[in-house]
């Protein structure tokens, strides 16, 4: 059941990362019709510059859980690769319940933003006085996805740490090895791997 979850959880974050880069893409365009407007008929679109720094804050977060389900964020590993793949999954366990931690806070405080933002109609000091909620809602809504997320991977990580499956906590939690990153990189074409560059070789 757990690895039906994942892999929902999986195909909504990619849905979720479509959606944030056509936006940004939407976002790109109208950058630039607001530099040829600029350039060639001495025109603006007033609040272009406001409405990508919307678009990118939120879209940023809409990221992140496509971001850990595919262990793409960034780990300093001099010292991790080193280490049996009984303590590296120790080790990656435990970053996760310090990281869920952390994002509890951080995804509290974006609610209390938002929900303070809307009662008070807070609005943006530039001429739009765009109503702060608005943004502060898709960008609490990908921290709340990152959040949930982040809870079950953590679960399901703790869980097999505890049936002593070593192989799944890092398929889950762990380092990609380079053989994985080269799998995701090609989406599966075939490709020769230097000796010592599979999975074994990289942890």
């Amino acid at each position: 059941m757990l690895a039906k979850i994942h892999e929902r959880l999986e195909y909504y974050s990619r849905v979720a990362v479509w959606l944030g880069g056509a936006t940004l893409m939407a976002a790109a365009v109208m950058v630039a019709v607001d530099v040829l407007f600029r350039k060639f008929a001495g025109m603006t679109m007033s609040g272009s510059d406001e409405y990508t720094g919307y678009v990118f804050s939120a879209t940023t977060t809409w990221a992140y859980s496509y971001c850990l389900l595919h262990r793409s964020n960034v780990r300093i590993d001099a010292l991790y690769s080193r280490f049996p793949k009984q303590v590296t999954g120790v080790l990656d366990v435990v970053g996760c319940f310090l990281f869920l931690y952390y994002m509890s806070y951080m995804t509290y405080y974006a609610g209390f933003a938002f929900h303070d933002s809307y009662v008070n109609n807070s609005v943006s000091i530039t001429t739009l006085g765009t109503p702060q909620w608005i943004p502060q809602l898709f960008w609490f809504m990908g921290l709340a996805m990152f959040f949930v997320t982040l809870m079950f991977v953590t679960l399901y990580a703790s869980l097999s740490l505890l049936q002593g499956n070593w192989e799944l906590v890092a398929k889950l939690v762990g380092v990609p090895s380079i053989a994985e990153v080269m799998e995701e990189e090609t989406q599966g074409q075939d490709v020769v791997l230097a000796a010592g560059d599979g999975a074994e070789g990289t942890r």
